[in-house]
């Protein structure tokens, strides 16, 4: 099976035809380019739809994630990603193994075609010349002929006519020679350009044109086979990917799977638990019998001020009231301000304990509302920096996850402290790539920030060890901090009194229980003023000049030398003593020289 034996007579229609293989060839270069840009396409709109319901960040979005099924999702969502990055990979192999490749070889094909199809019309050009001599000298030697029979017919009859001198019969017999000869001449040439004809016809249909359409064949046959091998690569991009599809959605069955409907009941215990008790029963009031309901409501007023939370101390302080705490509100704050806090080890504040919640029911029923946060959150005010205004147990929830945030933040301040230490360490050693002292500023700078983040770490702390009740007794220190808490934060004190105003302006009853909760206060400061000094354990250098301007602290000069009665607990803080005068000092603003028998006591 040949074109060139089979259809040697059909050029033009063979030209048509590998013509409209190039056409199929470009339009199914066509389809698998806009097949990529489907598949692009499909991708970006999956990705955009997992980005439009990924969780926003810090929102209380972000927060229901905590659920398996919510959990689920986000791993869904974060598949879909996977699954539109291979979508993509589609859209790349395609792009580069069809597209490309097709396109560059239609380029080829079109090349090779023209060339094939420019020898097979050369080769017709040269037939038809051949062809176009052959007709001229077949007309000549037609020609010649004709005229060779007149002239010798014109012979004949000059010769047969008797008046016709003999001088012109001649001359019609040379004429009649002459054209003799050339009819010869004419038949001689025609004769040899046939025979050449013939075997340029001979050649043109059994060798150039074959050769010509095989080539063409072959060039056809190349275009199929690989149109074929475009569309097995075409299955073979798409087989590629089922695997990892495949993992997606497992990976999503997975995620399915792993939703726990207890796990997320719990959460919701979590999330939402006040840690209050139900109330109790309300006690039947006969108002048929005023005596009755006299006594009911003096049983009211004894029960809210048993209601009060009795705390109790170690030590001689044992079964009075903690002076700092009214009603179910936690103690001051100590100043956030650079202050030394409360010994780690040292003891703790009291446990407070619960006032029974039916007796807060009845005063919430026969008397108007004064906790001042909820109020202060009425009149749009911020929330308490303790979070006094949740419930317990979302309170110690908030008071844990802020205690977090701090330490995370005291870590990378310690971190950037010893990355300067470092520094300041290569830069002595090598005095050409910086100067030393430029680092003093930048640390003493983060040696401050970490002790203002421990303050109010430890301050959240306190806090969270109330409410969790493990503060079984307050130290020397803690007291001494809240006493400076109340001389730096007197607008406190002044905004706690315009809290307890009724809506009318005038005081609640509330006034006379604090200026009882104040007599207590008094009474327990003065447990702890007979208390011997503190013996010193060693000495310090001031290394900086250090302005003690709140209460608490103590002002220093560099290189001063003074005593050290208390090292630092790891709050960043050293007890120092001149003279009389007691107070604290950062710890990296002196250097403390221990006494060996001290550190062995």
């Amino acid at each position: 099976m040949s074109w060139g034996i089979e259809l040697w007579d059909q050029f033009d229609n063979l030209e048509k035809h590998t013509q409209w293989g190039i056409d199929i060839l470009e339009k199914y270069i066509k389809f698998v380019k806009e097949r990529t840009e489907i598949e692009l396409s499909y991708a970006k709109q999956l990705r955009n739809l997992a980005k439009k319901y990924q969780p926003k960040k810090n929102s209380k979005e972000e927060e229901e994630y905590r659920y398996t099924a919510c959990k689920a999702f986000l791993s869904t969502l974060n598949e879909m990603n996977d699954y539109a990055g291979q979508h993509e990979v589609i859209s790349e192999n395609m792009t580069s193994h069809i597209t490309v490749e097709l396109a560059r070889y239609v380029q080829e094909l079109k090349q090779e075609r023209k060339s094939y199809f420019h020898d097979g019309r050369k080769a017709q050009q040269h037939i038809e010349i051949c062809w176009k001599q052959l007709e001229s000298s077949k007309r000549r030697f037609e020609r010649d002929c004709k005229e060779a029979d007149r002239a010798q017919q014109y012979f004949e009859k000059m010769d047969a006519d008797i008046n016709v001198t003999k001088a012109d019969v001649e001359k019609a017999r040379q004429q009649a020679q002459v054209r003799h000869q050339m009819a010869e001449d004419s038949r001689a040439d025609y004769s040899s350009i046939l025979q050449k004809f013939n075997h340029e016809q001979h050649e043109y249909y059994h060798t150039h044109i074959p050769n010509i359409f095989q080539k063409i064949q072959e060039m056809e046959e190349r275009r199929i086979l690989r149109i074929g091998e475009s569309m097995k690569t075409y299955a073979e991009v798409d087989r590629q990917v089922i695997p990892i599809i495949g993992k997606c959605l497992d990976e999503i069955v997975k995620a399915a799977e792993s939703i726990d409907q207890k796990n997320d009941s719990q959460l919701v215990i979590e999330a939402y638990k006040s840690g209050f008790e139900p109330p109790g029963d309300i006690e039947f009031e006969d108002y048929t019998q005023p005596m009755k309901r006299t006594v009911s409501d003096n049983s009211l007023s004894n029960s809210r001020g048993e209601g009060k939370p009795e705390l109790k101390f170690g030590g001689k302080s044992k079964g009075k009231l903690w002076p700092f705490i009214k009603k179910n509100k936690p103690p001051p704050p100590p100043p956030a301000s650079a202050l030394p806090t409360a010994v780690p080890n040292g003891p703790q504040s009291p446990k407070q304990q619960k006032e029974p919640l039916s007796h807060r029911f009845n005063e919430f029923m026969t008397s108007k509302p004064k906790i001042h946060c909820f109020r202060s959150l009425k009149r749009g005010g911020a929330a308490p920096e303790d979070f006094s205004n949740l419930p317990p147990e979302q309170r110690r929830k908030k008071l844990q996850q802020k205690v977090d945030e701090l330490n995370k933040e005291i870590q990378k301040e310690m971190d950037q402290r010893d990355a300067i230490t470092k520094m300041k360490d290569v830069y002595l050693k090598n005095p050409q790539m910086g100067d030393p002292a430029s680092l003093d500023h930048k640390l003493t700078e983060v040696s401050q920030n970490i002790d203002k983040l421990r303050l109010e770490a430890q301050k959240f702390e306190a806090w969270l060890a109330e409410v969790e009740g493990r503060l079984p007794a307050r130290s020397d220190q803690a007291r001494r901090q809240s006493g400076m808490y109340e001389a730096q934060n007197p607008t406190t004190v002044n905004n706690c009194a315009q809290d307890r105003e009724s809506p009318d302006g005038s005081y609640t009853e509330e006034q006379s229980q604090e200026s009882e909760v104040k007599v207590l206060a008094t009474d327990f400061d003065d447990e702890f003023d007979d208390e011997e000094p503190l013996p010193a354990i060693g000495t310090c250098k001031a290394l900086y000049t250090f302005e003690g301007q709140n209460e608490g602290t103590i002002s220093v000069v560099e290189g001063e030398t003074l005593y050290v009665i208390e090292e630092d607990k790891g709050d960043g803080w050293t007890r120092i003593r001149r003279n009389e005068e007691e107070g604290y000092v950062p710890t990296s603003y002196v250097e403390v020289y221990l006494d060996k028998n001290a550190k062995d006591s």
